[in-house]
């Protein structure tokens, strides 16, 4: 169960100190740049085909209509449950520290819910899950986290 908190609570990854090196990961959640949903779905859809419409971490975990393998052999190799959720999908807690950050990804590190990587990072990953693994690895180094495998 995670704490709950507010936006003032997160830690931000980039001021960690000393006293927290090397904290461990025990979660990640991805939060997609669209709704879930039947209506959801076919309003990205239509936005993606008229160009108005762009979720970077969508690009990187799934292809025109599917989860992409690479993306699901990844989520696999990492040694933390993985989850990934819509906007509509989030809690009141996630929703609190996102707001309009999507597509994000967050790190639960001693219960408390960590903002790792943003719209801009993701975008800069061009929908390759290898480099989002690289960004996410930097970022997690960066902040002195690590998952429980020392990775």
């Amino acid at each position: 169960m995670h704490t709950s908190l507010t936006a003032d609570d997160v830690v931000d990854p980039t001021r960690l100190d000393g006293a927290t090196a090397q904290a461990v990961v025990t979660e990640l959640i991805m939060i997609y740049d669209a709704d879930g949903g039947l209506r959801g779905e076919l309003a990205y859809g239509w936005g993606k085909l008229r160009r108005t419409a762009h979720c970077s971490l969508c690009s990187i975990t799934h292809g025109l209509v599917r989860e992409r393998r690479s993306w699901a052999d990844w989520r696999c190799s990492v040694p933390v449950p993985v989850e990934a959720l819509h906007r509509n999908e989030r809690s009141p807690e996630v929703e609190e520290i996102t707001g309009d950050r999507t597509p994000c990804v967050l790190a639960c590190v001693d219960g408390a819910w960590v903002f790792v990587l943003g719209p801009g990072e993701l975008d800069a990953c061009d929908g390759d899950v290898d480099v989002f693994a690289n960004v996410l690895a930097a970022s997690l180094e960066r902040a002195e986290l690590s998952f429980p495998d020392g990775s």
